[in-house]
């Protein structure tokens, strides 16, 4: 059974810390390690490739709005503690970072789902100090260690009103790709629909090839063969003279 949703958090103070962490001086930067890559939805100043250490990325956070629904949950990303992840920091204008933080709230936090953290970010051109939405393993809205199978039948079913997890999990690895970020997991995770789609096509061909055996040779009419054709055999013989009447 899934878990239930977690229960409201009030955002607003979790907010107004953030807003007092940054200061409001220098630039805003923040880290996008999903869909803030492919739709960040705020003007920023500069993006550059980045990445964490102590945090990785994982589709491990169920979504019951956004990517499925309270019946067929599905999934979205969080950023769990462990390992390493690559993704992109954006640098907005300090003039713009109250705002863009107040917009983003809005889109990530309605319900104080993730714990924000300043994490430092590794970039070519330096380290900075950037936001990021992280997830708790204590939290209701992680899945915990999810079966392929489990995964293939949210990505078969769970839609919600972006869309559906398969999507999502595509376009977060196409944008990947188009950035040069390697995400191995992310890659057999969407392998897998298409693993069942083949492995379903190998089942009906197969059922297919088994009912062809069942069913007896159709009759074949080599041509010069003393054999009538069948289709001749099955025909009414007809006289080719006249037809002669009974007076």
């Amino acid at each position: 059974m899934d878990p239930l949703p977690r229960p409201l958090r009030d955002p607003q103070p979790m907010l107004e810390q953030a807003i007092a962490d940054w200061g409001g001086r220098d630039d805003l930067w923040l880290f996008g390690y999903g869909s803030l890559i492919w739709r960040p939805e705020f003007d920023f100043a500069e993006r550059r490739p980045a990445g964490v250490h102590g945090w990785h990325r994982a589709l491990k956070m169920w979504s019951r709005i956004n990517r499925g629904s309270v019946q067929t949950p599905g999934l979205v990303f969080g950023l769990l503690s462990g390992g390493s992840c690559r993704g992109m920091v954006f640098r907005v204008p300090s003039a713009h970072g109250l705002d863009t933080l107040r917009r983003l709230w809005l889109r990530e936090m309605p319900t104080g789902v993730y714990d924000p953290r300043w994490l430092k970010c590794t970039t070519p051109e330096g380290p900075v100090r950037a936001l990021a939405f992280t997830l708790s393993r204590r939290s209701p809205n992680f899945t915990g260690e999810l079966s392929d199978e489990r995964y293939r039948h949210i990505f078969t079913h769970a839609v919600g009103r972006y869309g559906s997890s398969l999507d999502y999990a595509r376009q977060t690895l196409l944008e990947l790709r188009r950035h040069s970020i390697h995400d191995a997991a992310l890659a057999r995770l969407v392998a897998l629909v298409a693993q069942e789609r083949q492995e379903e096509q190998e089942r009906q061909a197969a059922a297919g090839a088994a009912a062809d055996c069942g069913m007896p040779p159709a009759p074949v009419y080599v041509p010069g063969s003393p054999d009538k054709s069948p289709s001749s055999s099955s025909l009414p013989q007809q006289s080719s003279g006249p037809s002669k009447e009974k007076p």
